[in-house]
């Protein structure tokens, strides 16, 4: 069997710096990210009428992952987030970015395409990329065969359950003083809460003592999770 070889079309520019944090699925956070297409796909033309559709499909790799295509080293069963991470279940039952094809397929919404000197950038909400992410295609979002309103979910019927995010005084002070000086901004801000809400902790880690850490766009957030709350304490 020949190899199957598709070509990068673009790379996604987003504030998810590192996988930790990044959402589990995609529009659950309102995050606003690009795509930098690359040539001969920066072109205006192949985006003409794309303003029709509200949302779009992004094909992609997952590029990150180690040994992600060395077969000798397939696991046919994973331990999805929403099961705890401790049960076990098929890997082509889950939506684990560890199986045997690199390729993740996300929903997103189409908010605008520009050129920006010798670049073309598609702007989208709601994505789930890792910054730097390979896009292998871009398709339209069909609303009334993509969307199946009686469809059943399993594991993963419902939205996961959101978390209060609280600053302490200290970060608070800190967060104030970046956005007076223009190195952060509201928005970023306000999507950074949206993230923490969803617990980016992996769901065997339940210490409320512990300090996580994670970078986003350009900051660096230190964070602790206590019952339903979970508190910045450092930027």
């Amino acid at each position: 069997m020949s190899e199957l070889k598709m070509p990068i079309i673009g790379y996604m520019q987003s504030p998810y710096q590192e996988k930790f944090g990044i959402p589990r699925q995609p529009n659950l956070v309102n995050v606003e990210s690009y795509i930098d297409m690359v040539e001969p796909y920066n072109d205006l033309l192949a985006f003409e009428g794309i303003e029709a559709f509200s949302h779009l499909w992004l094909i992609w790799q997952f590029h990150d992952n180690k040994n992600q295509q060395d077969t000798a080293k397939f696991r046919p069963q994973v331990r999805p987030p929403r099961l705890g991470g401790n049960q076990k279940i098929g890997v082509f039952a889950t939506r684990s970015m560890y199986r045997p094809s690199p390729l993740g397929l996300s929903v997103v919404q189409f908010k605008k395409v520009e050129k920006v000197g010798k670049s073309v950038r598609l702007y989208v909400t709601g994505s789930d990329l890792l910054n730097g992410t390979p896009i292998l295609d871009i398709k339209p979002y069909i609303q009334y065969s993509d969307a199946v309103m009686d469809a059943h979910s399993g594991y993963a019927q419902d939205e996961p359950v959101r978390k209060k995010v609280i600053w302490s005084e200290a970060a608070a002070e800190t967060r104030d003083g970046l956005v007076a000086k223009h190195h952060i901004t509201l928005q970023l801000i306000g999507e950074l809460e949206q993230v923490l809400s969803l617990d980016p902790r992996p769901a065997y880690q339940n210490d409320p003592e512990r300090v996580y850490g994670m970078k986003f766009a350009n900051v660096d957030v230190r964070f602790v999770v206590r019952d339903q709350e979970i508190e910045i304490q450092e930027l």
